[in-house]
């Protein structure tokens, strides 16, 4: 979630906001440190800091701070099980911080540097009780007198290094994936050589990517990107998923079709000189194991998952790992 333009939009809206930020967590916790909440007057809200009956105690504490107007940041430390009778048994400790058109300045420059990609922030605890941000690599005002150097300070991650994924063809399935993949932590570019294959309008981290040589695209991916191939064409395909296997550096490539459609494709390149080392990389049919249906929606649903394993897993293995050879695949679900 994009917090700091959320925060701008509620409070375009209604006129001041909450931010709430899991600022420590012990043992077990629904969400993990840092996690944010953005909460408007009327009540309304977004993200999540792990629902249940924290969540609830938050969400009232927030409106609670609403209601007494901007001031200084107000932090608890709750122990889940024996104050909130959740069985996760950890301890968190929250931060609310209030806002108003006064912030707007600030809000909106930390709104750039959260769209621009992963960030580190260094934030702080002014003498007023308010935090005041800053990038790592930036500097504070100057500092005010009565606190010492590094007291109440912190970092703060921002925004998130999506993981590229390559998405290629834009005929049913196409966008049903994209739409899966709108609210996940996926930067996507959909390519198709048909610019009218394209809807009107994309989700907001799907970049439409008019390509007369799809495979060509691959050339500027990046290490490790995740390529889904599904063009309305078996030889644009077959050219796709051959250049993908060929570059030996991508973390998934993923052809949708059947168990036919893969013997077919793999005899082809084997006899084209790819080696085999190459060919076991390919995935196909795509998905997660158990779903027969074939419908578009279901099909999407389940390659999303599975590009969230495979996403994890290469952010486990670290960014020197080499790439994985073939992950989760299904019964035939496509036709070949």
């Amino acid at each position: 979630m994009r917090a700091f333009r959320r925060l701008i939009d509620a409070i375009a809206a209604e006129g001041s906001a909450a931010l709430v930020t899991l600022a420590r967590v012990e043992g077990s916790s629904p969400r993990e440190a840092g996690a944010r909440m953005v909460v408007r007057p009327s009540g309304g809200f977004h993200g999540t800091i792990g629902g249940g009956a924290l969540e609830f105690a938050a969400l009232e504490a927030a409106q609670a701070a609403l209601v007494a107007g901007r001031g200084p940041a107000q932090n608890r430390s709750l122990a889940l099980g024996p104050e909130l009778g959740q069985c996760c048994g950890g301890r968190v400790e929250w931060r609310i911080e209030t806002f108003d058109a006064r912030d707007l300045d600030d809000l909106s420059s930390l709104a750039i540097v959260e769209g621009a990609g992963a960030a580190t922030l260094r934030a702080r605890l002014r003498l007023d009780g308010r935090v005041e941000r800053a990038l790592a690599s930036g500097a504070y005002a100057p500092r005010r007198s009565g606190r010492r150097a590094g007291e109440d300070e912190w970092s703060e991650p921002l925004g998130v290094s999506a993981p590229a994924v390559y998405l290629f063809g834009a005929g049913h399935v196409g966008r049903a994936l994209a739409l899966a993949l709108a609210p996940l932590p996926f930067a996507v570019r959909w390519i198709d050589s048909r610019r009218s294959a394209f809807p009107a309008r994309a989700p907001a981290n799907v970049s439409l990517i008019h390509a007369p040589e799809p495979a060509a695209e691959l050339a500027a991916a990046p290490d490790r990107a995740l390529i889904v191939v599904m063009t309305h064409s078996h030889a644009l395909d077959l050219e796709i998923v051959a250049a993908a296997l060929s570059a030996e550096r991508f973390g998934f490539v993923g052809l949708i079709g059947s168990a036919t459609k893969r013997a077919r494709f793999l005899s082809q390149m084997r006899a084209a000189g790819l080696a085999e080392a190459a060919l076991a990389r390919l995935v196909c049919p795509i998905g997660v194991a158990g779903l027969e249906s074939k419908d578009p929606a279901v099909i999407a649903a389940s390659t999303a998952v599975q590009l969230l394993i495979v996403s994890e897993t290469l952010a486990a293995e670290g960014p020197e790992a080499a790439s994985p050879a073939s992950r989760q695949r299904t019964p035939d679900r496509a036709p070949a």
